[in-house]
């Protein structure tokens, strides 16, 4: 069997274990860790300056690097840098508040999950956030860990998550971190760029009867979205659920005018549940790919013996 072979049923099987087991505990958690010795590490080098953000990002990619060859097993860095289960608990958890009417506890929960200033936010407001981050956050903590981990073992999803880690800590676009945080935030645009496509694909083939709509929709829509990756993941939600995502919001006190993905109604509070269960499938659909891909690496190295 090839290492390509080896690593995708490893990534495989990291995602099977985040869906049985979860995340490890938040004091002991190794990307946790990782992000206490980043503030140290940008307590060192801040300066408002692109180079002095290059440096921060390189020190940030060997750590993670460094880390990934310590844990060797490509399962295990999976499993540890992968949050889906997490992520659809939470989601699912905020979901349940907003459809019994309890919107003080969806508002209070939501912080959790997305950056966005809940205070304004309606059902359906709630339901949109909800929606937009179980889409874009599939990405971030499903589909590009697995491609990672395939394609480059454990090193390969470590090195992902510590990228991903330092664009939430400094690739914000406010006054200290538009230049420290420009390496971070390139380079996070880079890591995903193809596993948001791959979502997005994943999305589509597991809603045929929406395939064109979820297809036309990313071409439309998905490249008036300030990130290059989120708005391809979200327009493939919003067309798949027949719903309206983005638009206007407020994110750290700051208005933005986002761009409207899809052209269905406005999202309802039972579109959490959906959304959260189309998530569950791309994330199983995205297992059997890769054990799909180790039996064929097998095949072929049997064939070739």
């Amino acid at each position: 069997m090839s290492r390509l072979g080896q690593t995708c049923l490893g990534a495989a099987a990291g995602l099977v274990i985040d869906r049985l087991v979860g995340e490890p505990p938040a004091d002991a958690h190794p990307v946790a860790e990782f992000g206490k010795a980043m503030e140290r590490v940008e307590q060192a080098l801040w300066a408002d300056r692109r180079r002095a953000g290059v440096v921060y990002a390189a020190v940030g990619v060997a750590i993670g690097a460094a880390g990934g060859r310590l844990m060797r097993s490509t399962a295990t860095a999976v499993a540890v840098v992968a949050a889906g289960r997490e992520l659809r608990r939470v989601a699912m958890r905020i979901g349940e508040a907003v459809v019994v009417g309890d919107i003080a506890a969806a508002r209070a929960e939501l912080p959790t999950l997305v950056g966005r200033d809940p205070a304004g936010l309606d059902e359906s407001g709630i339901a949109a956030a909800v929606i937009e981050s179980v889409a874009e956050n599939s990405v971030d903590a499903v589909i590009a860990p697995a491609f990672w981990g395939a394609v480059a073992g454990a090193p390969g999803a470590a090195v992902y998550r510590a990228i991903n880690t330092m664009d939430a800590m400094v690739g914000r676009r406010n006054e200290r971190y538009s230049n420290f945080g420009w390496a971070a935030a390139r380079l996070d645009d880079a890591a995903n760029y193809v596993p948001a496509r791959v979502f997005a694909a994943l999305v589509a083939v597991l809603n045929q009867e929406r395939a064109r709509q979820i297809v036309d929709t990313v071409r439309q829509d998905a490249p008036a979205h300030p990130s290059p990756n989120a708005g391809v993941a979200e327009a493939a939600v919003a067309a798949a659920l027949d719903r309206k995502l983005g638009g206007p919001l407020s994110y750290e006190g700051v208005a933005e005018e986002r761009p409207f993905l899809g052209r269905g109604s406005q999202p309802e509070p039972d579109d959490i549940e959906s959304a959260v269960r189309l998530a569950d499938r791309v994330e199983i659909a995205a297992i059997g790919l890769l054990v799909l891909a180790w039996l064929i690496d097998r095949l072929l190295d049997r064939s070739s013996g």
